[in-house]
């Protein structure tokens, strides 16, 4: 039998593993040894964990080109990749509006991140549904259906069972699932209006999104709610769900959000609105068919305290 196939770290995430280097890989650089004795583990992550010192070869902390000479003593202490904590259950807590045996209704504070990605592999919403609900492991995406930016807050629905989660995408596909968000936007709007415009990824910024011809299609509907002088107060409503869509379609009329640092006003305007966080958006109102009932059904949400205080501060009196 190979020696080489006694050896494996495919079970032994987050611990230390004490090896012996089998004399039979005498010559080679330890990089090339260890992909030899862990071909479970691409050269790359090997390579880090050298670079980072979790790999020791005699009690020294060699660089990939060092040769062994066979019989060495190795200590591994592994670790797993960010991305490999990301489905993982944690307890964090979670404002509940509603939940039965098919949904369930979370109002997200500004902050949360509604999945795991680059920077954020763990903390998210998806770890904490995890965390309520552990049958959602079985449930794709843990019965997210769709999401809110990290600095958005407000209403989420999530899907606790397939057949739930399957209906659910089909409303939102027909565009019967009613979205209504409250935006504070720069400059006086006067009156309704409608942007229909296709957004795609920015073609020079990559971390943007942008009204790009040939883009996918993209329709928000907004009214007129308070007049604050250098700002106004609208309604949305998603048509469409592209991602930050809101975001990028008034700033295309001309009209992004305060407190936007990606898609607003650079410049000083008011010490007020200046110093508000986030991009001052909220999902207020949530209404969609249920799935297993048939009923219509209807959530609200009051503005957070961060979103509240400025309005009252610009003399806004408006209540959702």
């Amino acid at each position: 039998m190979n020696e080489l196939k006694d050896y494996s770290l495919a079970e032994a995430a987050d611990s230390r593993s004490e090896l012996t280097i089998p004399r039979e890989l005498a010559g080679l650089r330890i990089d090339q040894a260890l992909a030899r004795m862990f071909p479970e583990h691409s050269r790359s992550r090997l390579q880090t964990w050298l670079r980072d010192g979790l790999i020791l070869v005699d009690g020294r902390s060699p660089d990939a080109k060092h040769k062994i000479w066979g019989g060495e003593h190795l200590l591994v202490e592994t670790v797993p990749l960010p991305q490999e904590r990301a489905e993982q259950a944690e307890a964090i807590p979670l404002q509940i509006v509603f939940e039965d045996a098919a949904l369930l209704v979370i109002d997200k504070p500004a902050g949360l991140v509604v999945h795991p990605g680059s920077g954020n592999w763990s903390g998210t919403l998806l770890n904490a549904l995890l965390h309520h609900v552990p049958e959602l492991a079985g449930v794709p995406r843990a019965g997210i259906v769709h999401r809110l930016d990290k600095d958005t807050s407000g209403l989420l629905v999530v899907a606790k069972t397939l057949e739930a989660q399957t209906d659910l995408i089909r409303q939102l596909q027909a565009r019967t699932v009613k979205r209504h968000y409250l935006a504070l936007v720069h400059g006086e709007v006067l009156r309704p209006g409608e942007v229909d415009a296709p957004i795609a990824r920015h073609p020079v910024q990559r971390t943007k999104m942008a009204v790009v011809g040939g883009g996918r299609p993209a329709l928000t509907r907004y009214v007129v709610r308070e007049q604050l002088g250098k700002v106004t107060l609208v309604e949305c409503r998603l048509e469409t769900g592209r991602t930050h869509q809101i975001r990028v379609h008034m700033a295309h009329v001309g009209h992004p959000l305060v407190g936007d640092a990606v898609y607003g006003v650079r410049r000083p305007l008011d010490p007020l609105i200046d110093v508000f966080p986030r991009q001052a958006l909220h999902a207020f109102r949530l209404g969609l068919v249920h799935p297993a009932s048939g009923d219509v059904v209807e959530w609200f949400s009051p503005l957070p305290d961060d979103f509240s205080a400025l309005l009252q501060s610009l003399g806004g009196s408006f209540r959702p």
